[in-house]
């Protein structure tokens, strides 16, 4: 799906992105260009983050825990 219309992003960029190590609205707008034009996606773009800071947060505890 795209996210961002301006800059023809899909999600399944953003995600691989941030998989590779972008942690910031900064790191995607410097590796992809989200949310520098319209800045429609950025909300989007930032839901992504967030996703990810939780599941790593959660991994986190699942393995202090074991």
């Amino acid at each position: 799906m795209f996210v961002c219309i301006c800059n023809a992003v899909t999600d399944r960029e953003i995600k691989e992105t941030i998989a590779a190590g972008a942690s910031t609205m900064s790191d995607l707008q410097a590796q992809l260009g989200v949310a520098t034009c319209c800045g429609c996606c950025s909300e989007l773009a930032s839901s992504f983050l967030a996703a990810n800071q939780v599941q790593t947060t959660i991994t986190a505890v699942i393995n202090v825990q074991r």
